[in-house]
């Protein structure tokens, strides 16, 4: 999802030239080390969240509901206080106690994360649907969405929108039928069958972008960050002619399968660098290719994903660790054993420790503590009883001999 993270990947190009290559990760100190703000108890990770705070808590969530984990109230809490009145996220606020003005600037991409993170926990049903509200209020024209309102709509803030109006249960249909109008036709020279960000915007032309089409394709499904293993696609691999977003989706999913064969991970270039493994991207189409029914396509990266990935995720922070986890769990993996890391447990580390853990850890203290009593008790008992017979033997004793 680093794709819909446009601002945060500017202000952290730096560190993303520096997690390239597995030996730049040893003893780097990436800028975003050192946050310009206090890093809230609440909050996951440790970089400065001025950029993505709402989303990698959103983020952070929903994986760990996605497998079972309860999180924390202190992370849930951060997540429903950093809500505007209207209903919109900001990427972060922080200072909560100050109302939204015309000076925060409010994003679809923050507030459909946290919305699907805060529908998937449940209880929140105010927030959810505020949320919800706010996001059809700054629709465009065209039925999608851009990442700040009032912007030309891309592929990728439409798709995770659709996720968030569908946890909510609203109407998609819309959205999702803007979505086919973003994919490249199959006979297209370069790119058939992937999506577009946006039409290029001075010749309209459709331009496929990997970034976009592992997007589209959960949304053009109506589905949202977390999706499950998807039933097997019947057009297999081949491109059809789209006209229906679930069609649209296969051909983007199919794009990515090509994409992705040979060296199973997708590549991003940084200016003036030569052509770099894309972790987070290729985790995403990992994604949707699990959720369009491809897992096939996407084992060679998911394994990729298992033996590479893992000193990236620990730089990048909570939302890599979780679309590790989206990515496995859409086909079907383990995240608590991909490859040689378990991804809830690096994901926990980065906040405050979930509710499950500490249950479980207070329920063992109990049980432990129960036992000893029980035993001790027992042998209390058992004293007591011995002493009591032995008393009743002595006094029959001298009656005896009385």
């Amino acid at each position: 999802m680093t794709f819909r993270r446009s601002a945060t990947a500017l202000a952290a190009s730096a560190v993303l030239c520096a997690v390239a290559a597995p030996t730049a990760f040893a003893d780097d100190a990436s800028p975003s080390a050192s946050p310009s703000v206090v890093i809230p108890s609440g909050l996951y990770g440790k970089t400065d969240p001025t950029y993505d705070g709402v989303w990698r808590q959103s983020l952070a969530l929903l994986a760990q509901h996605t497998v079972g984990v309860r999180p924390a109230a202190k992370a849930v809490d951060w997540l429903t206080g950093q809500q505007c009145a209207d209903g919109g996220f900001a990427s972060f606020r922080a200072d909560v106690t100050k109302p939204c003005d015309g000076k925060v600037l409010l994003d679809t991409n923050a507030t459909a994360a946290a919305v699907q993170a805060l529908s998937a926990l449940g209880g929140h049903d105010d927030a959810v649907k505020k949320g919800a509200g706010w996001l059809k209020s700054v629709a465009g024209k065209d039925g999608g969405w851009s990442y700040n309102p009032g912007g030309a709509s891309d592929a990728n803030s439409t798709s995770v929108v659709i996720g968030a109006l569908a946890a909510a249960g609203d109407p998609t249909a819309a959205a999702r039928k803007m979505l086919v109008s973003l994919s490249i036709p199959c006979d297209a020279k370069d790119g058939g069958g992937a999506f577009a960000y946006q039409p290029d915007k001075k010749s309209g032309k459709l331009y496929a972008n990997a970034d976009a089409s592992g997007a589209a394709v959960l949304g053009a499904l109506g589905l949202g960050l977390a999706p499950d293993p998807g039933g097997k696609d019947a057009g297999g691999t081949g491109c059809l002619n789209a006209s229906t977003p679930t069609q649209a989706a296969h051909n983007g999913a199919t794009y990515l399968a090509g994409a992705t064969a040979g060296k199973a991970y997708l590549k991003s270039a940084m200016p003036g660098a030569e052509d770099q493994p894309d972790f987070g991207n290729t985790a995403d189409a990992v994604t949707a290719l699990g959720a369009d029914g491809l897992p096939a396509q996407a084992k060679q990266s998911l394994a990729w994903l298992e033996q590479n990935a893992g000193p990236w995720a620990a730089q990048a922070g909570p939302a890599a660790y979780a679309q590790l986890i989206f990515a496995a769990h859409a086909n079907g993996a383990d995240p608590r054993a991909f490859g040689s890391l378990d991804l809830v447990e690096q994901l926990n580390a980065t906040g405050p420790a979930p509710v499950a853990a500490k249950s479980a850890e207070n329920a063992e203290k109990k049980d432990s503590d129960s036992s000893g009593v029980s035993v001790w008790w027992i042998v209390g008992i058992g004293l007591v009883a011995g002493i009591g017979i032995g008393f009743l033997i002595s006094m029959r004793g001298r009656k005896r001999t009385s």
